[in-house]
């Protein structure tokens, strides 16, 4: 099973999702990437997965480029910006879905408030993506 996750900047949403998808089923090929990506991970959301067990530390953002030609399962923008400027796959995509999440890291105010917006979107992102994983994904595999 092949997943693509996409955002603009691959350096926050599309990392989490992607966090979250590789750590729910090891048979998943999870991948993310942007439609302009970033040069690095964004370090709070590094830090506030790591608050939940999940190491994307490692993570680079990618550029969707890499990606077109693929064989995807399923292919899935987690911001407007990344589904209104998503390219045409030349590959085969079965499930293209969207669902937008806030961006964190716009977020203004206090470090306080702004942990507090990273942690929100995590959290929901993973509850969307595990929903995906148990009622859709999960239930395709052998």
């Amino acid at each position: 099973m092949r997943i693509l996750i996409l955002c603009t900047g691959n350096s926050c949403r599309s990392q989490m999702a992607h966090g979250f998808m590789q750590s729910f089923d090891s048979r998943l090929d999870v991948f993310s990437a942007g439609t302009e990506p970033a040069s690095r991970v964004n370090p709070q959301a590094v830090e506030v997965m790591a608050e939940a067990g999940i190491d994307i530390g490692s993570h680079t953002p990618h550029h969707v480029s890499e990606h077109l030609g693929g064989r995807w399962d399923y292919v899935i923008t987690v911001c407007g910006g990344a589904n209104e400027n998503c390219p045409v796959f030349t590959g085969r995509v079965m499930h293209r879905l969207h669902i937008g999440f806030d961006d964190p890291s716009r977020a203004m105010g206090t470090p306080e408030f702004i942990a507090g917006e990273f942690r929100r979107v995590r959290d929901e992102i993973k509850t969307w993506f595990y929903r995906l994983y148990a009622e859709e994904i999960k239930p395709q595999l052998p």
